[in-house]
């Protein structure tokens, strides 16, 4: 046992878990930014999906889609706008965008209206 030795950390070793910690934080923050980007896109999709199924609602009562948001009740995620394009007797298109996702913008269209980018299928919500 040596007499003078105190228990503890030196500099030395506490500069080094202090590197560590540092490097281990630089890889693991651009992975939390790109699964953010991914849920805030996700979020949008389903968005676009809710908003699809208000519109098949509207239809059915009034024999056409709306272009009014607050006509079927539709309120949009924290973050999200949702912008209705197009709505005729047989078709719409919406968009949605989330400042949080920036560039990212989601779009669908179903029946007769033309397509709006980034959808390019009808039916499909297209993300770019």
């Amino acid at each position: 046992m040596k007499p003078f030795a105190k228990p503890g950390f030196t500099l030395v070793e506490l500069l080094i878990v202090v590197v560590i910690i540092g490097i281990l934080a630089m890889i693991a923050i651009p992975k939390f930014q790109d699964v953010k980007g991914k849920a805030n896109t996700a979020v949008m999709k389903t968005d676009l999906s809710n908003l699809s199924t208000a519109e098949e609602g509207y239809l059915f009562d009034h024999d056409s889609y709306t272009a009014s948001l607050s006509a079927i009740n539709y309120n949009a995620s924290p973050g999200v706008t949702v912008t209705v394009s197009a709505a005729t007797a047989s078709g719409w298109s919406a968009s949605a965008t989330n400042p949080q996702s920036a560039p990212v913008t989601c779009a669908f269209f179903h029946g007769n209206v033309p397509a709006l980018a980034p959808a390019t299928i009808e039916g499909v919500i297209g993300c770019k």
